[in-house]
This record gives structure tokens, C-alpha cells and sequence, in this order.
């Protein structure tokens, strides 16, 4: 809870002028009396945590549980992260906020590129030409004209136009212990040269960027440019920055002020979602060389901590350890809510605002909870416009009606609270170890044995129980929203489920055995040794949430007369037994990076084999045929063509059936009726943008939910003058009586 705070009284001298004309010989009790009534007086509610100047101002409001640690684009790469970076830096492209399948638009970009292929000699390809005839792919990226950084002291100048911050030593950062601290700050127009200056980031060894080793196999000249860069490591920042700018690669070159040009190996249609991601953000040299300087790091004034963006919003607190804040940038270049969306966006209302100018927000204010309670609390107070739901208070909000479908409760939906779910573009899967002698390879006693178990584990029960309903039951290794998934019975996977009723249905345990039965292991018992079947999970347990689980899984197996032997580790144990192989049976999961097929079904695809190749096939699954059309779909565009090569990849992946596919997660959010367009889109980061307050209602509510209960107050009060009244009494009677 908050803290309380009652308001003082202030108690005048006789002859000063005062509200209530209290006088020097007015009894105590009746001042303590008249302060009980005073402290309900007043608009402002008791246990608001925000400065009551703040009530009805365009703020939204918000909190974070762990602070971010990285906030340099070239090296972040966690949604904790990115829920401030995309507010502030603008790469390129963007998502639609409302169009699904997922679609990429223009950000600071005049629109998206396409792809010009050439081969060996230069000469220009036609877009249908075969993926083995290209050399290199040519993106020509045009930028808007007009776009300027946020106000920075970075760009601050004289009227000569010299830098006024780039010559500082530490003697002269006396009094200085926060960006806020300069007084005169600056900016300039963004540039092509400052879209290649951070591409060149991306390749410095120093700066450890996570996408290096990615980008080096596709943008021309990367891994060069990085090799020439690996010298300077041991040289001082400053003369680094300097080399940095200096520098040219191959595959990056500015055409004009306003256009640039990246060269990609091949081809590799893929490419254009990274320009979606901050990564990619431009960045102007004069932030690098300003935070270099001499006791600039001492006093935390880096890029990490203060981003310098073209975006709608700049990072104006930032106190991780409290509270981190957002403010318009008054320098955004502007831009319009979306007018098209999906179908059903025309009687939702998410479409009011089409082609209005946004962010419509002015500032957005985030405060560090690390307790889920707290933090759940507060937002059933108002005082936070949007939460999440933690397993704790699951049940107080939503609940599950006839149709497995979640619903708000009664005492949600009185006070106006709107539930928003989406599934997430990722899945968690249970993986076979297909070089393990039993559970894996692609003898038919195997694959009917992984079978039997899919059917056998029951994800919809585990969703149910461990995942409060927040999940979709995998048929394949695609997420809904992601090109090449299918919905309906199109979608099933027949091993495992059968289509009735409009619905698939998973199929009886009985057939699991049967298949049990075929694979030589009736009962769970090896028909060829007369043994029992032990199979091992590797898993990461840290508590007794994860002991239920795991006894959950091990009944799963015993179903079918498996034994299950859990091996529990720590996550880099774990990891280690993935690496070698030595595992049999284990969960894992994966987030998509960009919304393809390609970047779920690479998870299969036999060159990324986790032992042989060190990749993200963690069950080490290879199938000829599938790697084939895996490496004909991954250069395709979306289309009829690549959407029958994609299912013909499930079936065989289905068939083969390396991974029980487990469930795709549900994020469930919840937000308040004076909050808008808070519309989900799990692959855009930027979306604060798009939202809309309504504060004056917000605070009318406030004040409702939070009326202060005053009855205990009074009681108390009541009974003090019931007991000191008749005490004074005889006081005064005993003073008059001796005077007497």
C-alpha cells in the first residue's frame, strides 16, 4: 500500500486571520477534534502516489520489474529493454499495428525496399530468377527528408557551429552528475551516414553486439570490417570512434544525404525484418564521441543509460532502482494512426482514431516493482493503466467459461477493466534427442514410440494447470499470425489428433498404447529384453512449482508404463548436456525474432544441429527431404508456391515427430476503460505511440476507488472524548472547587 499522508493544521495567532477564528484558549481536545475533520477534506485522494498537479495531465502510467541493462541499440536484445528503446529509436520499418499476418511499413524509411539481385559479373536478375544464380542482393533504403534527433547536448553549438560539449575534460564536469546538468543542448537532421555509422557499430568487436556473428554471414564485407576492427580493442574510445568513422565496408554505402545502399551475400529475403529492429536505429557519431569523453562514464553519462533518438518519445528520468520516464520529443517528425486494419477492427473501435496525428500521449511514467502484489494492487487501484497477471491473481480476474475461452470476472468487468489475449510468436515444445539409441532416429519403432508419447501428454491439461489457460495447443512447429500456419482441420496434426465436432480432439490413450505396442514396448515393457522402459527428462528445477511440474510430466509417462527418470540441473548444465547430447527427453522453447516460417522451422533443419553444428536444432532432427525444401522455401516470398512447400515440411516434421509440439503461450493483459488503443501486436515494440488516455476519467475513478474509510477514525475519536470529557469535567469541578 501506499503511504498516508494527513494534511496538517495550521493553528494562528490571536488578531491573524484564520478560517475558523481559533483562539489561543480553545481547548485541545477540540483542536484534535477539528483536525479529524480536516484530514478528509481536500480533492486529492490519500493514497495517491503521484503529485496531485499530476491528476488529470496526459501521463500514462506504468511499471517494470527489472531494470534494463542495456539501452546502446547495437547492443540490446531483450523485451525489457526494447519497451523503451522502440519508443526512442526509429530503424527503418516497423509493423503494422493492426494488419495480421504480421506486415512491414515505413518508419523513418520513405517505404520498404525491395531486393535487386545480380550475379557473379554484375548484371542485374529478374525477381524470379533461381536462388543458386544470385551473387548479391542490393536493399536501397530512402530515408524521410526533415526527420531530427531528439534535444541533445551532444549537437549543442556556438554560432561558428562548434561543438560546445566535444572538448571536455573531468575538471570541467564539476557539478555535473546527470545529462540533465548541461545547459545548453542541440540537434541536426538525420542522415544516411548515420544509419551506416551504427551498421558499422554492429561490427565492432567492443561493443560485443549480439547480431554480429548473423550479420557477418549476410551484409558484404561484416566480417572484415569487424577483423579490421579487432586491433583497435586496447585503444582508447575516443581514437576507436574516430576509426570507426573513418572506416568503410563493403556492403554499405551511401548513395546520397538521404538514401544508402546495403549489399547482402545471396540471397536472403529475410533481411528486411531486421531493419525493423532497433539494431539497426541510427545513431549520430556526435552522441559516441560526447559520452567518450573524460569522466563521462565515471558519472554514469553513457549511451547505455541516455539513448539519443528521432523517435515520439525521449528517456527523460532515468533512476532504474525507482522510476524511468518518457516525454514527447519535441523535435518527432510526426506521424498518423493507422486508417486500415483487419476486419473486425471496423466495430471495435480500434479504428477511431485513423489518421489522427500521433503519440497521443505526453509523457508515460514506469516505476520499478519487482513484487507481482504490489504491483497488482496498485492497478486495481488506478494508479498503474495496464498490468499483466501474475499466476497469484489469475483467478481474481479471469475465469474460464463453457467454451475454455477466458472472460473477466464479475468484479472486473464492474470496474470497467478490458482483458486483451494474443498468441505470442513463440512456442515451447517437449524435444527427443534424435541421436539417442532409444527415443531417437528414424527406425519405425522410434517414431511410433515418440508418437505414443505425444499423444500421451496431455497439453491441454498442462496449459490448464500450470499455465492458468494462457496457451494454444500446438499442431506444428508455426505460431498462429506467422505465414504458413494453418487454422481448422487443415491445421490438425492426424497423428496426434483427430478433427470432430468442429474441433480437433485428441486422440484416447489407447491408441498410445497400441502404438506402444507396435513399437515393441507393450505395457511400457521392451518385448526384446523383458525390461521396463526408463527414459531420461534433463531439467531445470528451482522450486516447487517446478517439482509439480516435473511430477506432472513423469505421470504423463507412466501412462503408457514408461518410466521416467528426472535429472534435474542448473540452466548451464542443462545447456552443456543439449550442447554434447546426452540428454534423452527435455523442454525448451523459442521466441521468433522476425514473423517468417523460416525462423521456426530453421529449429529443425539438419545443417543447425545443436552437437554437429553448434545451431538451434536442439533435438538434432535431419530429414532429407525436409532440409531440401527448407532450403528452397527460406529464399521464397509468401505465396501459394512457398505455402505448399511449407506444409508439405510440417507433414513430414508431423510424421517424423522429433518435438511433442506442445503449445504456442498466451499473453494475457489487462487494461483500464480510460486507456485506448491498447490493441496487441506481439511483434512491434513501439506501440505507446498509438495509445490514448482519457485522465479526467481516470481520475474521477481514482477518487471513487479510493475513497479514504473514515468511520474507524471517528469511532476512535468518539471514545477519546468519551473518556477525557468526564475526565476534565471533574478536573474543572476539583479547580473550581478549590478556588472556592
Amino acid at each position: 500500500m501506499w503511504r498516508v499522508t494527513v494534511p496538517k493544521v495550521v493553528i494562528r495567532r490571536k488578531g491573524q486571520p484564520g478560517a475558523c477564528g481559533l483562539r489561543e484558549k480553545t481547548p485541545w481536545w477540540l483542536l484534535a477534534a477539528l483536525a479529524l475533520l480536516l484530514s478528509g477534506c481536500g480533492d486529492s485522494t490519500w493514497n495517491d502516489p503521484y503529485p496531485s498537479a499530476d491528476a488529470t495531465r496526459n501521463t500514462y502510467y506504468s511499471s517494470f520489474a527489472e531494470r534494463p541493462k542495456h539501452l546502446d541499440p547495437a547492443r540490446s536484445y531483450s523485451a525489457n529493454e526494447y519497451a523503451f528503446l522502440a519508443q526512442i529509436y526509429e530503424p527503418p520499418l516497423q509493423y503494422h499495428f493492426l494488419l495480421r499476418p504480421y506486415q512491414l511499413v515505413p518508419l523513418s524509411a520513405a517505404e520498404v525496399p525491395a531486393p535487386r539481385y545480380f550475379d557473379a559479373s554484375g548484371a542485374a536478375l529478374p525477381d524470379d530468377v533461381a536462388p543458386g544464380e544470385i551473387d548479391r542482393s542490393d536493399y536501397v533504403i530512402r530515408i524521410q527528408p526533415g526527420i531530427r534527433f531528439q534535444p541533445h547536448p551532444a549537437f549543442a553549438s556556438d554560432d561558428e557551429g562548434r561543438y560546445l560539449y566535444h572538448a571536455i575534460e573531468s575538471s570541467d564536469l564539476a557539478g555535473v552528475n546527470q545529462l540533465a546538468d548541461f545547459d545548453q543542448v542541440g540537434t541536426r537532421e538525420l542522415t544516411a551516414e548515420d544509419y551506416i555509422y551504427q551498421i558499422k557499430r554492429l561490427a565492432a568487436p567492443w561493443l560485443h553486439s549480439p547480431i554480429a556473428g548473423v550479420m557477418s554471414q549476410h551484409i558484404r564485407g561484416f566480417g572484415e570490417l569487424a577483423e579490421a576492427l579487432a586491433g583497435l580493442e586496447t585503444d582508447g574510445e575516443l581514437a576507436r570512434i574516430q576509426a570507426l568513422r573513418e572506416a568503410r565496408i563493403q556492403g554499405v554505402q551511401a548513395l546520397d544525404r538521404y538514401s544508402f545502399k546495403i549489399t547482402v551475400e545471396s540471397k536472403y529475403p529475410q533481411f528486411v525484418y531486421w531493419l525493423a529492429m532497433p539494431f539497426f536505429a541510427p545513431l549520430p557519431w556526435e552522441a559516441d564521441v560526447f559520452y567518450a569523453q573524460p569522466g563521462m562514464a565515471e558519472r554514469n553519462i553513457v549511451l547505455d543509460w541516455y539513448p539519443v533518438g528521432t523517435g515520439p518519445y525521449m528517456l527523460s528520468e532515468n533512476n532504474p532502482n525507482l522510476r524511468m520516464a518518457l516525454e514527447r520529443n519535441p523535435n518527432f517528425h510526426g506521424e498518423r494512426y493507422p486508417s486500415e486494419g483487419m476486419p473486425e477492427d471496423a466495430v471495435s473501435g480500434i479504428l477511431a482514431d485513423a489518421g489522427k496525428p500521433i503519440p497521443f500521449i505526453d509523457r508515460a511514467v514506469y516505476s520499478l516493482e519487482k513484487e507481482d502484489i504490489p504491483r497488482w494492487n496498485k492497478f486495481l487501484q488506478g494508479y498503474y493503466d495496464s498490468s499483466g497477471i501474475s499466476s497469484d491473481a489469475f483467478d481474481q480476474a479471469v475465469q474460464i467459461d463453457a467454451q475454455d475461452q477466458p472472460m473477466l470476472t464479475a468484479d472486473m468487468r464492474a470496474q470497467g477493466i478490458e482483458l486483451l489475449t494474443a498468441v505470442q510468436p513463440s512456442n515451447f515444445y517437449m524435444g527427443f534427442n534424435m541421436l539417442d539409441p532409444v527415443v531417437g532416429g528414424d527406425s519405425q519403432r522410434a517414431r511410433l514410440l515418440r508418437r505414443a508419447i505425444s499423444i500421451a501428454m496431455d497439453y491441454e491439461e498442462f496449459i490448464s494447470i500450470f499455465a492458468n489457460g494462457r496457451g494454444l495447443v500446438a499442431q506444428g512447429p508455426i505460431p498462429p499470425g506467422i505465414f504458413g500456419h494453418r487454422d481448422g482441420e487443415a491445421g490438425i496434426n492426424p497423428f496426434v489428433y483427430e478433427w470432430r465436432d468442429g474441433r480437433p480432439v485428441r486422440r484416447s490413450l489407447e491408441e498410445a498404447r497400441t502404438l506402444m505396442e507396435q513399437a515393441g514396448y507393450p505395457g511400457g515393457v521392451d518385448r526384446e529384453s523383458g525390461r521396463g522402459l526408463s527414459i531420461n527428462y534433463e531439467a531445470v528445477a528451482t522450486g516447487p512449482d517446478d517439482r509439480a511440474r516435473l511430477n506432472w510430466i513423469r505421470k504423463q509417462f507412466a501412462k503408457l508404463g514408461i518410466e521416467l527418470v528426472i535429472r534435474s540441473t542448473d540452466y548451464n548444465r542443462f545447456q552443456e548436456k543439449i550442447r554434447n547430447g546426452t540428454g534423452q527427453v527435455f523442454m525448451w522453447g523459442w521466441n521468433a525474432d522476425y514473423p517468417d516460417p523460416e525462423n521456426f522451422l530453421f529449429l529443425l533443419y539438419g545443417p543447425n544441429g545443436k552437437v554437429e553444428h553448434q545451431g538451434e536444432n536442439a533435438s538434432n532432427y535431419a530429414n532429407p527431404e525436409f532440409d531440401r525444401l527448407f532450403d528452397a522455401m527460406k529464399f521464397m516470398e509468401d505465396g501459394p508456391q512457398r505455402q505448399a512447400i511449407v506444409d508439405r515440411m510440417v507433414e513430414i516434421a508431423r510424421t517424423d515427430a522429433p518435438w511433442v509440439w506442445g503449445f504456442f503461450p498466451k499473453a494475457f493483459s489487462l487494461h483500464h476503460q480510460w486507456l485506448h488503443n491498447a490493441h496487441p501486436n506481439e511483434m512491434a515494440n513501439n506501440t505507446l505511440k498509438y495509445r490514448r488516455l482519457d485522465p479526467q476519467q481516470r481520475a474521477e475513478l481514482r477518487r471513487e476507488w479510493n475513497e479514504p474509510v473514515l468511520w474507524p477514525i471517528w469511532a476512535i475519536g468518539g471514545l477519546i472524548l468519551l473518556l477525557v470529557i468526564p475526565a476534565l469535567w471533574m478536573v474543572r469541578r476539583r479547580e473550581r472547587s478549590t478556588a472556592l
